[in-house]
């Protein structure tokens, strides 16, 4: 199987801090995995340079955070090392090619099994209650001695539940060309097609409009 590209190195302190709020960097949570929603972390994996969503450690804190992976505390905020941040793309792409794998009926490597199930048996993230008043239901905090790491141990168990359950026959590629997102179908039909109707679903419907439009012009 074809592997992507390897990321390029986190930047340097010399180099400048990607900008956070550019849209092309917004993390997509339309998988209805965690593990399949942080393999989007690197987009149009079908384009000749692949978007990556985890330029650098802070862009992985950022993305733990939005998974809802860590609680945020101004007072502590999340550390995630160079060191993590290699650990989490090299994560990433294992799951990926397993997942691919799985999709196409192809014998996984050996070295993806083993790179995931070691991060699935490290320490992962703990569910924790927090306080709450009489008749309320206590809010879900999520703790680890090093979050960054367990977060990673979470999405590689996951996975490891995903594609050793029935659930893997649903993961589905997006049918856009120009999409590599993998999403899980839970449709009643299993009829789902596109990553989410708010982004490539509707740029179908419009297209289909207008090549019909095109067509009843020429007639």
């Amino acid at each position: 199987m074809p592997r992507v590209p390897a990321s390029p190195p986190p930047p340097s302190g010399s180099d400048p801090a990607p900008d956070a709020t550019d849209p092309a960097l917004a993390f997509p949570f339309i998988g209805g995995r965690p593990c399949l929603d942080f393999v989007a972390t690197l987009g149009k994996r079908h384009g000749v340079t692949p978007l990556e969503r985890l330029p650098d450690p802070a862009a992985l804190a950022r993305w733990i955070g939005e998974a809802g992976l860590h609680t945020p505390d101004e007072t502590a905020p999340l550390h995630v090392t160079p060191g993590d941040l290699t650990h989490a793309r090299t994560l990433r792409e294992a799951v990926h090619r397993l997942v691919r794998a799985a999709m196409d009926g192809e014998t996984p490597e050996p070295e993806d099994i083993a790179e995931v199930n070691a991060a699935a048996a490290r320490a992962d993230l703990a569910p924790q209650l927090g306080t709450a008043g009489p008749g309320s239901v206590p809010p879900l905090h999520w703790k680890a001695d090093r979050p960054g790491p367990a977060a990673l141990a979470t999405v590689a168990r996951d996975a490891v539940l995903l594609l050793g359950g029935p659930l893997s026959a649903r993961v589905k590629e997006c049918e856009n060309p120009t999409c590599s997102l993998l999403f899980l179908d839970d449709s009643q039909a299993r009829r789902r097609r596109w990553c989410s109707m708010d982004r490539c679903g509707n740029l179908a419907k419009v297209a289909g409009y207008r090549n019909r439009s095109r067509a009843a012009s020429t007639r």
